[in-house]
């Protein structure tokens, strides 16, 4: 009896599931296409360290690092080998910028020890420019860090916790240049499925041309190019095209757990 009553519920559950709509924003499975994040990088010096940083013995570059920075202030010109300090690091520094990133917005950081350090706890980011594909300089990087890890150690044995030579600094970084994209300039755009599929592409076709009239045609699983209606802001028509909502397309799947003996039905 307990068995049909579960059975009997299942059916219920799975007819009630398949009754229910499955439609989606565009926003939510696709972007347009040029409208993306780039990659920063950058190099450069965390110090404040607690005698955590990188052997100058080992890290040449490290040294070198700091006997520029040190020039750069006017503080001295070379050091010969008495600089033993391992009080600095030297880290590779990434960033994402936004699309329309504009001056003076902020970034989010990773700082990554790249030599000999063992925990970049308790340092100081000191500016680091952070240049793109390109070569050219986005952003400026500074500020303390933040290292979610730990390195802890003792007489007979030490421990590690996390990763104590990452850490991140909210906020770390300061956009300096924009990147040029006018899009009230395009005469055409394109949505671009993350997950490609002929069925769900035919589909968003379909919905963008049902709401704005025929602008929108297929070119391939992934993309659907959209004609600019004539003197339509672009801005504005990617926003309403965003918000148009559409069923994608699955795949049916049967998930059957043979210790427990639970059936998952897609469809």
């Amino acid at each position: 009896m307990l068995k049909r009553t579960i059975y009997s519920a299942m059916i219920a559950f799975l007819t009630a599931t398949s009754a229910v709509s499955a439609d989606v924003r565009i926003k939510d499975i696709a972007y347009f296409e040029g409208i993306r994040e780039n990659q920063l990088i950058g190099y450069g010096l965390v110090v404040g360290l607690n005698g955590t940083g990188d052997n100058l013995s080992n890290s040449p570059h490290t040294k070198t690092s700091i006997e520029g920075m040190l020039e750069k202030l006017g503080v001295g010109n070379k050091y010969d080998d008495s600089l033993k300090s391992k009080n600095a690091a030297a880290v590779m520094v990434t960033a994402s910028l936004p699309p329309f990133a504009r001056q003076g917005n902020e970034l989010d950081i990773t700082v990554s020890s790249l030599f000999d350090s063992t925990s970049l706890q308790g340092g100081t980011l000191i500016i680091t420019p952070l240049s793109g594909a390109d070569g050219e300089i986005y952003a400026v990087a500074q500020g303390p860090i933040a290292v979610a890890g730990f390195n802890a150690q003792g007489d007979a044995a030490s421990v590690t916790e996390g990763v104590p030579t990452v850490a991140r600094i909210e906020n770390g970084a300061t956009v300096e240049r924009e990147i040029e994209f006018d899009l009230n300039s395009m005469e055409n755009i394109r949505v671009s499925l993350r997950e490609p599929d002929l069925t769900t592409s035919a589909r968003v076709e379909q919905a963008i041309n049902k709401k704005f009239g025929k602008i929108a045609e297929m070119l391939d699983p992934s993309t659907v190019q959209v004609a600019r209606p004539n003197n339509t802001s672009i801005p504005k028509l990617l926003a309403a095209i965003e918000q148009v909502e559409v069923q994608p397309d699955t795949v049916a799947k049967v998930v059957v757990d043979a210790k427990s003996g639970t059936i998952v039905m897609g469809d």
